[in-house]
C-alpha cells in the first residue's frame, strides 16, 4: 500500500492567509463588527460569516426582525440598511483552518482608515481572539476602544442562538444611535 504521507498529512505550521475581502461599510455606518479572519468557507463564498452552521446572520436578522440574508448582496445589504460596517481585525496571519487558537504571526488591518472614513461611533469584536487581538494590535493605534461579544461561530456550542441575540442586543441599539 503505497503511503500518503504528505498529500493529506496535517499541516500543523498552518497557511499564510491574506484577508481577501474588501470591508463592507458606508457614509451612515455607526458601528463597526470585526470578526478575526476570514474562514476557509467565508473565503470560498467571498463574503463575511460565509459558513452555513455560522449563527451570525441568524442573529443580526433576529435584531432587526428580518428574515435570515442568503446571499452576499443581502447580507450586504441588512448591514447598511442598519448601519454597520463588517470587516476582520487581521489583514493576514498563519492559521490552521479557522482556528482561531492556531493563529501565529497577526497582521492587522488599517481599521484607523475605516474609522477616518465613515462615522463609526462603536466597534465590536465577535468572540474572544478577536477582542484580544484588537485591544493588542489596533486599539493603541486608533484609540477607539471594542466591545467584545460572544463568537457565533458553530465551535462554539455552549451558546445557544437566544442567548446570542441577548447578547448582541447592544450592537443594535448602538446601530440605531440609542
Amino acid at each position: 500500500m503505497a503511503s500518503s504521507a504528505g498529500k493529506d498529512a496535517p499541516d500543523h505550521a498552518g497557511q499564510l492567509v491574506v484577508h481577501p475581502l474588501e470591508p463592507v461599510f458606508d457614509e451612515t455606518s455607526r458601528v463597526l463588527v470585526l470578526g478575526t479572519m476570514p474562514s476557509p468557507k467565508s473565503r470560498e463564498v467571498r463574503f463575511y460569516y460565509g459558513n452555513p452552521q455560522n449563527r451570525f446572520w441568524r442573529v443580526m436578522a433576529a435584531l432587526w426582525d428580518e428574515p435570515v440574508p442568503t446571499t452576499n448582496g443581502a447580507r450586504r445589504d441588512l448591514c447598511l440598511r442598519h448601519h454597520v460596517a463588517l470587516w476582520d481585525v487581521l489583514a493576514s496571519c498563519t492559521i490552521h483552518g479557522a482556528s482561531d487558537a492556531s493563529i501565529r504571526n497577526p497582521v492587522p488591518n488599517d481599521v484607523g482608515r475605516l474609522l477616518s472614513a465613515a462615522p463609526i461611533a462603536r466597534v465590536f469584536c465577535t468572540g474572544g481572539t478577536a477582542t484580544r487581538l484588537y485591544q493588542r494590535l489596533v486599539e493603541p493605534s486608533c484609540g477607539m476602544p471594542c466591545t467584545g461579544l460572544p463568537s457565533t461561530s458553530p465551535a462554539n456550542a455552549r451558546m445557544r442562538l437566544g442567548g446570542l441575540i441577548a447578547a448582541y442586543e447592544p450592537l443594535r441599539r448602538a446601530a440605531e444611535g440609542e
